[in-house]
């Protein structure tokens, strides 16, 4: 840490401006420090004897959430002591409401640890500030005792108590003690400072496991990202490939129809006499049904595959983006759907998620829910993408009962988002999804 490699010069430190730095660092320290001590004796005293009432569970969730902005004010003031700021080792909840605000955080181990910080900021930073700047203060008393002794002249003075001081030459003995004193604050300034920057690191700033946390967070989005890309491959295979020979056998299948239709025609006119002329027409009838039946069915083979290259990223998602690709679906919909979508163009993981997201809660709907209607709406706002599905349906759905809802919650959850579903017996039955919508 700065301040102890500072220590190395023991007379370079002197004569830097570490010394104030140190000492202000603990001045605001002591103030801070038994102010936050009172807060939590208070949030905490009123938290045990309320419990039984309830209201004191809300207090001490209270004492808890408030060492988030504690630990935050903390890494700030840090940067008076230590050149290298610490970062925050929350995760990102821009544009989340109180309620997700507070439920996030109270999971978090990083808010436990700046609790921890916050029980020894009073009783032990504070105190230990609190003793430097008492040396401080009695030490800048004896370096200016001649200057008091003369002004206060001829009242007498006492440095020691019980012996008066005569005049302002005997005072220059304070003033070389209280010199040693400043020293010595100076030096005790600098180890109580460092031990609590050394503490505010391990407690405020992310772990190790953070770290690894966050790379595993990375390395989930980078897996989305492949699997789109693979899936963008295989739609573009199926349409270019299988797609085209479908509709290249179609074709091929009506020539030959048609060619079948006029043979029979033909020789139904007379191309060729008797039992024999009527033998060849009913055969080549025959086959033409059977190429009406082949491209009947390689028709139907054309429309499913439309469907599921559609189904694998809709063309329109990318074009014109989320609104407009959930405004198709919700047009193609055996239940009516009001669509609100009030977005702009996102990010396309985001965009994907959220468009498969829709797609399944309205799948469910149609399947399973009994519903007359059913309301999609979405927003951005802090960055953040809030999407909510909601139908008049029966109600009762198990979200862990299928793979559906679990696979979505799973993508969600790789861009650090939420999925939550609330289907009480009855109705309404309410998906809500929350993304960021940057990095």
């Amino acid at each position: 840490m700065a301040v102890w490699r500072a220590l190395r010069l023991p007379l370079r430190f002197l004569g830097s401006w570490w010394p104030l730095r140190c000492w202000a660092y603990l001045g605001s320290g002591f103030v801070l420090g038994y102010g936050v001590l009172c807060a939590l004796a208070l949030l905490l005293g009123l938290g045990v004897l309320l419990a039984v009432a309830g209201i004191g569970l809300v207090l001490l969730a209270g004492a808890l959430a408030g060492a988030v902005p504690l630990g935050e004010l903390e890494r700030r003031r840090l940067r008076w002591a230590e050149p290298e700021p610490v970062a925050d080792p929350h995760t990102s909840l821009a544009g989340a409401g109180a309620g997700a605000w507070l439920r996030t955080r109270l999971r978090e181990r990083a808010t436990w640890r700046e609790f921890g910080y916050a029980l020894l900021f009073g009783p032990v930073f504070g105190a230990a500030g609190f003793g430097v700047l008492a040396l401080l203060a009695l030490s800048l008393l004896l370096v200016v005792a001649p200057v008091i002794v003369w002004a206060l002249a001829p009242e007498p003075v006492m440095l020691i108590p019980g012996e008066a001081v005569a005049g302002p030459l005997e005072a220059l003995g304070g003033t070389a003690v209280g010199l040693a004193g400043l020293v010595l604050a100076a030096y005790a300034a600098a180890l109580v400072t460092g031990a609590q920057v050394k503490t505010a690191r391990v407690l405020l700033g992310p772990r190790e496991e953070d770290a690894r946390v966050l790379e595993l967070t990375r390395s989930r989005v980078r897996l989305v990202e492949a699997f789109e890309a693979e899936r963008r491959r295989i739609e573009r295979d199926l349409h270019d490939g299988a797609q085209q020979q479908l509709v290249a056998l179609s074709m091929t299948l009506g020539l030959a129809e048609l060619e079948l239709r006029r043979a029979a025609g033909a020789e139904g006119a007379g191309g060729t006499t008797g039992a024999d002329g009527a033998d060849g027409a009913t055969r080549a009838d025959g086959a033409a049904v059977l190429v009406r039946r082949a491209r009947e069915e390689a028709k139907l083979a054309l429309a499913q595959l439309r469907d599921l290259v559609r189904g694998m990223h809709p063309q329109v998602l990318t074009d014109h983006g989320l609104a407009a690709a959930v405004a198709e679906v919700a047009l193609r919909h055996p239940v009516p759907v009001t669509v609100d979508l009030q977005v702009p163009r996102l990010p396309e993981p985001v965009e994907v998620t959220a468009y498969f997201t829709v797609t399944e809660a309205l799948a469910n709907a149609a399947k399973h829910s009994g519903a007359s209607r059913v309301a999609v709406a979405g927003r951005v706002e802090g960055g953040r993408l809030t999407l909510t599905v909601t139908d008049d349906g029966r109600g009762g759905a198990d979200p862990g009962a299928g793979a559906g809802l679990a696979g979505l919650a799973d993508r969600v959850a790789m861009l650090r988002g939420r999925l939550t579903v609330s289907s009480p017996v009855g109705g309404p039955t309410r998906l809500r999804v929350e993304v960021p919508c940057s990095g």
